[in-house]
């Protein structure tokens, strides 16, 4: 397995390309990213086949659409589905000058629930607290996780945004990511990566 880290959007926020065999899963879609990550993977003859979404924020699926538009299958949590589907619901929060397409989400995940792709078991938590949709996305083997914007580096998401709950945030981040293994790495949404265990005893925010 290959993995590739795209800072892309206004704000910086993280994509990621999980490459096996020619073809790859993408998680999250800022603003750009459909045009970036097909590019870069085209030079090493790697396919697309499938997106992930951590969440409906708009730096998140800002190019959802564009992947739909290339045939790409997509994956999300119905408890966003107002983001994706009417997402300039968002306009008081984003960035202004931005028109955002309305991303179809072709398979909705729930809490527990494990999807094969690419011959990886990915296991899908529901952390929510920085809005109701958030998933993480587990691949044990790999020893890797993919948070949104639940869980940094040193910090943890906003939850002063609509649908957010600091206590349900907290409880998420214990009951959810604390629990993985402590050497399983932590991609975030936005920032380096991190671990378990560091954020267990470091993270000033919420300690196991």
């Amino acid at each position: 397995m290959e993995l590739r880290k795209y800072e892309l959007g206004p704000i910086g926020t993280n994509a990621f390309a999980i490459i096996q065999d020619y073809n790859a899963i993408v998680v999250d879609a800022p603003a750009d990213s459909a045009k970036i990550i097909f590019s870069d993977l085209e030079k090493d003859k790697v396919g697309v086949s499938d997106l992930l979404f951590t969440h409906g924020h708009w730096d998140h699926m800002a190019d959802g659409a564009a992947f739909v538009e290339k045939g790409v299958t997509t994956y999300g949590h119905r408890a966003d589905t107002i983001l994706f589907n009417d997402p300039m619901i968002q306009s008081s929060f984003m960035l202004p000058g931005l028109d955002l397409k309305p991303v179809q989400i072709h398979n909705w995940l729930e809490q527990g629930q494990e999807i094969n792709l690419l011959g990886f078991e990915i296991e899908v938590r529901h952390v929510p607290g920085h809005c109701p949709g958030n998933i993480m996305f587990y691949i044990a083997q790999e020893k890797i996780a993919f948070v949104g914007d639940a869980l940094f580096s040193g910090g943890i998401g906003r939850y002063d945004l609509p649908g957010g709950d600091l206590e349900i945030l907290e409880r998420s981040i214990q009951e959810q990511i604390y629990t993985l293994p402590g050497e399983t790495k932590v991609f975030a949404g936005h920032g380096p990566e991190t671990n378990v265990e560091k954020e267990k005893n470091t993270n000033p925010f919420v300690r196991a």
